[in-house]
């Protein structure tokens, strides 16, 4: 199992240190949410910032999430500036093969995100392409937002296909991630925990690691055996 601080809840006026304070909780990875202002209706944080905090969280895998209505654009300057994987939108229709291609292509992990009001057969082209599908739980653009229930049936259905195919990619869920919805998402599949006001808003973040942590493996009885 994966438990992913959201950067996009963290202070701003101290990034550093919240990266610092990322790396030293037990966390496995650093959630990076990229913003455009029009493929969602924010803008966040470009390479810049990203190149800048990687050295305060030089143990975390840095999971960058490109919502933007051009990210062919960024993917070379995300790399360089240290990104692990680029998840890019099914949304983004005839242009994710070239898109995955070319993530590959630079050395590191492709994943493919989904919005809630998009139907989740959309990813079923590019399930042996990827790395990871990210099931969104929320619309993207806001941090803060409630968890939508009704996304739990697509995390169920990408399981599915995850076991029938024999493959291998994990199964994300980020938008209103707390302990509680952590834990319906690893009953319904999932195995990768974006979490951003629940964990950085914590007093202790460390703290609040281990209990999400331990919520979902307690979630069911074998899934500690069973998660990657």
């Amino acid at each position: 199992m994966i438990i992913a601080p959201s950067l996009l809840a963290a202070d701003f006026t101290r990034l550093g240190k919240e990266a610092e304070r990322a790396a030293a909780s037990g966390a496995d990875w650093l959630h990076l949410d990229v913003m455009d202002g029009q493929f969602v209706p924010n803008i966040s944080f470009g390479p810049a910032v990203v190149a800048a905090v990687r050295p305060h969280a030089k143990n975390l895998f840095f999971d960058v999430h490109l919502m933007c209505e051009k990210p062919e654009i960024l993917l070379e300057p995300f790399v360089k500036a240290g990104a692990d994987q680029i998840i890019v939108h099914v949304e983004l229709n005839e242009r994710v093969p070239q898109l995955l291609w070319k993530i590959k292509s630079l050395g590191i992990k492709a994943a493919l995100a989904v919005n809630p009001p998009t139907a989740i057969t959309a990813v079923q082209p590019y399930l042996d392409k990827i790395d990871m599908l990210l099931v969104m739980t929320v619309n993207p653009g806001f941090g803060g937002q409630s968890f939508i229930h009704e996304c739990l049936p697509k995390i169920q259905q990408a399981e599915a296909w995850r076991r029938e195919r024999k493959l291998s990619y994990r199964i994300e869920v980020d938008g209103g991630i707390n302990n509680q919805t952590a834990a319906e998402c690893a009953r319904a599949g999932a195995d990768t925990f974006v979490a951003g006001t629940s964990l950085f808003g914590a007093r202790s973040l460390k703290t609040a690691v281990k209990q999400m942590r331990k919520m979902v493996n307690g979630s069911d009885p074998g899934l500690a055996d069973l998660l990657i």
